[in-house]
């Protein structure tokens, strides 16, 4: 599997970003995926260290969103197009990160976090004004 995000870029506070993370490779559909994040100057630490933000289970399609999300993004998935998008609304200087989406094969939201997650994209850069 393969991913790739895009969407990424420079907006203002209370402005809105939708990411995009597209698969090719395999049944998109069996996967989980997460969004990850990590903010600027720590993207050397490692993928295990970024913030998961949200998450969409492969099964029931029911969704996840850390506390600091939660009410101002959204993911969803759409089946034919292969990819899982984040609405993220009323952005604040602080959503500014490199955010990753992930896969893990035949896994409900949210992930135990002693799973390893089974593919990555190489991430989108955010950048929110104040």
């Amino acid at each position: 599997l393969q991913l790739v995000e895009s969407g990424g870029g420079l907006v203002r506070a209370g402005g809105s970003l939708r990411l995009s993370c597209a698969a090719s490779g395999d049944t998109f559909d069996d996967y989980a995926v997460g969004w990850f994040r990590q903010a600027p100057g720590k993207e050397h630490e490692g993928i295990s260290k970024y913030e998961g933000i949200s998450c969409i289970s492969s099964m029931d399609g029911s969704t996840y969103y850390t506390d600091s999300v939660k009410g101002r993004f959204a993911i969803s998935r759409d089946s034919v197009k292969n990819t899982v998008y984040l609405q993220m609304n009323s952005l604040k200087p602080e959503d500014t990160a490199v955010y990753v989406c992930a896969a893990i094969i035949f896994t409900s939201c949210p992930v135990n976090r002693n799973l390893k997650w089974d593919y990555y994209g190489q991430g989108t850069q955010v950048t929110v004004s104040s």
